[in-house]
């Protein structure tokens, strides 16, 4: 199997980690010996309901009795993305009304950044260095590692970075900038958050020139943070936010969400100016109502800032240097990367699924399920100082 899996699929590194998948259920994957591994990654932050949550599984069997893809996204009315659509709205403050369905989230940042050029009539896009928002082409002209994005030059034009949480960079921002978009929480960078009112006064910024301010809440979106929505806790508001991950219950899903007046632009002058052939998919926008309905209904977003304080006060360590984010979306930071690939590598053979972040080496991702246990938590820190002690 491993062999077929080099040979046949396309590989993201030289050195996959190869674990072959049995079944995944709740807070645990199994391989084909039978082996159970807790999962702390939730398959980076996507898996807000654990694995084959049963009320996900059964609005996907419901949906798949009546009807698959039947059409383009936006020509015929499919009640799973409907409901879907209108209940996002709720949940999200006015004008943050439509919401274009797709199928990634870097799907999503595209359309984002479609939609406020074409709003806006401007072509300037400001970016924050070290921030990570996909790998399509737009949406990895965002980034500003020259070192990734040299073998793919040229990419989109008129691409500008600031600091994040660097107050006196604001002022970049300007009448020829279309939109500024940043992640809620810088996630690749190491789960940093905005200090002292960053985002407010982004928005404010914004707001002052007449420029789009994008959020990504791809990962700190849908109740990872304490709130459904990152931004939430940060007393901001951007004119389009963008959501994937989390809100699929375990299928591909994107979403960008901005007032009516807005996302109207993208319908006409050209027609079809954002288009997709999936988007919206019945069996996928079911899955992700179910598991959006679950996520509100319930007392998982209250419960991620508990669960956090367990890690904290769980994962103390003297090779643990820092823990960084909110909720159930935090990084561990030891003193050098080689600890902790030693710690993610060690761990899997120990039955515990950790991960990196992407640009930062010493840090160790922490994002299980919103739905993981308090004793799932408490073995998993166990089994990760376990680790440290033989170092």
């Amino acid at each position: 199997m491993k062999t077929d899996f080099l040979k046949y699929q396309a590989q993201t590194t030289p050195h996959p980690l190869a674990m072959e998948i049995s079944h995944a259920k709740g807070s645990y994957i199994y391989d084909t010996k039978g082996k159970a591994y807790l999962d702390f990654v939730a398959g980076v932050s996507a898996c807000s309901l654990g694995h084959s949550h049963p009320k996900v599984v059964s609005a996907i069997k419901d949906q798949v009795d009546q009807y698959l893809h039947v059409m383009v996204y936006g020509e015929y009315i499919q009640t799973p993305a409907l409901e879907l659509s209108k209940l996002i709205a709720y949940h999200l403050p006015v004008p943050l009304e439509v919401t274009y369905l797709v199928n990634s989230g870097t799907e999503a940042i595209e359309g984002s950044l479609k939609l406020a050029r074409r709003f806006t009539g401007r072509s300037e896009i400001i970016g924050a260095k070290n921030a990570y928002h996909g790998n399509t082409m737009g949406s990895l002209s965002l980034m500003d590692y020259d070192e990734r994005k040299k073998p793919f030059l040229p990419l989109i034009p008129d691409i500008k970075h600031i600091t994040f949480n660097l107050e006196s960079d604001i002022n970049k921002i300007t009448e020829q900038t279309a939109a500024v978009i940043l992640e809620t929480i810088q996630g690749g960078a190491g789960f940093i958050e905005p200090t002292d009112d960053y985002l407010t006064k982004v928005q404010k910024r914004c707001n002052e020139v007449g420029a789009v301010f994008i959020l990504d809440e791809i990962q700190p979106g849908i109740g990872r943070t304490g709130k459904l929505f990152g931004f939430e806790n940060y007393n901001c508001q951007p004119d389009i936010v963008v959501t994937g991950k989390g809100l699929g219950g375990g299928l591909p899903i994107g979403a960008f969400t901005a007032s009516k007046e807005m996302m109207d632009s993208l319908s006409d002058n050209p027609k079809l100016g954002h288009i997709t052939t999936f988007g919206g998919n019945p069996v996928i926008a079911a899955a992700a109502l179910a598991a959006l309905k679950e996520i509100t209904s319930s007392n998982l977003i209250a419960e991620t800032l508990e669960k956090e304080k367990i890690i904290r006060e769980q994962l103390q360590h003297k090779h643990i240097k820092e823990i960084r984010g909110r909720g159930l979306m935090l990084a561990a930071f030891t003193e050098s990367a080689e600890i902790t690939s030693e710690v993610i590598l060690s761990a899997q053979k120990e039955g515990l699924i950790l991960f990196w972040l992407l640009f930062e080496p010493k840090a160790i991702r922490i994002t299980p399920p919103l739905t993981i246990s308090n004793d799932e938590i408490i073995e998993g820190c166990r089994l990760i100082k376990s680790i440290l002690d033989k170092i």
